[in-house]
């Protein structure tokens, strides 16, 4: 019996690998909003905190959420890659049921989510949480991600939307604008949802699925440095909350296989008809 493989891509923790003969921009450049370097810091220093998992919370919910919709396809995976897999959020709820109801062999690749380094056609299945918000070039990774897949593979993903921490920004924009009379861009700029379909377009996706879940999470109290958000947030308990926009992808690789749309025009009947139907009636 064949077996799946798993690969798991932490992330930003090592140095970048060098490109394998993949496109990363299509020829374009993209500004560079991110610094990668800083970013593995960060994450090597959270990755390093011994009550870590305290704060782990939002990324185990939206990994398991992904996990749900690699369960959803009536399919298997011999081959799957987790991208920015981190501390195996996604991983550890496919292996919990895994993908061919046996263990699943596990191999972990430290290299850079925005310079992928395989082949073109490796992968059956490519998922992926709560990374490529940090992404500088996401239209360049998403393309990366669909070059690795083979035809008819899906890409399955989750990133953090432009809706995110919307109480923090707007309480730091109104404290900021009437102390300094103007204000900087405190919190990482996110990708709206009415975008996220055109870029997996663009990257060569078919197929498509959008869908959006709002998380919101109440802590129980506040740092001086943030009075502004508990004054105009905050609940009757005194906690504060903090809302996160969680946009989910679902993006599948062309094959000849695939269902197609009919060509334009070819339609018999037309949606102006329908008010012609008749109702049915309950006389016999």
């Amino acid at each position: 019996m064949s077996r799946s493989l798993l690969l798991r891509l932490p992330g930003c923790w090592s140095l970048s690998v060098p490109r394998r003969g993949l496109s990363v921009s299509g020829g374009t450049s993209s500004m560079n909003v991110f610094d990668r370097a800083m970013k593995r810091r960060q994450r090597n220093w959270a990755a390093a905190l011994r009550d870590g998992h305290k704060y782990e919370y939002l990324r185990e919910e939206v990994g398991g959420r992904v996990a749900d919709r690699v369960y959803d396809i009536a399919r298997t995976f011999p081959v799957a890659l987790d991208v920015g897999g981190g501390k195996s959020h996604v991983a550890e709820h496919l292996s919990k049921v895994s993908l061919r109801r046996t263990q699943i062999p596990t191999l972990c690749v430290q290299a850079d989510e925005e310079f992928l380094p395989f082949k073109e056609n490796t992968f059956d299945l490519v998922v992926s949480s709560l990374s490529l918000h940090w992404i500088n070039d996401l239209p360049g990774a998403l393309r990366q991600i669909q070059q690795v897949l083979k035809p008819d593979g899906v890409f399955i993903g989750a990133m953090v939307g432009g809706e995110t921490l919307y109480e923090l920004r707007c309480s730091l924009q109104l404290a900021e604008t009437e102390r300094e009379g103007g204000f900087s861009p405190h919190v990482s700029p996110f990708t709206a949802v009415t975008d996220l379909g055109n870029l997996l377009g663009r990257a060569g996706f078919n197929m498509l699925t959008v869908d959006v879940d709002d998380v919101q999470v109440l802590y129980p109290g506040i740092m001086d440095v943030m009075t502004d958000l508990q004054e105009m947030y905050g609940q009757e308990d005194e906690s504060v909350p903090a809302s996160f926009e969680i946009l989910y992808m679902i993006g599948w690789k062309p094959h000849e296989s695939q269902a197609k749309p009919a060509p334009r025009g070819s339609a018999t009947v037309s949606l102006g008809d329908l008010s012609k139907i008749k109702q049915p009636t309950d006389e016999l």
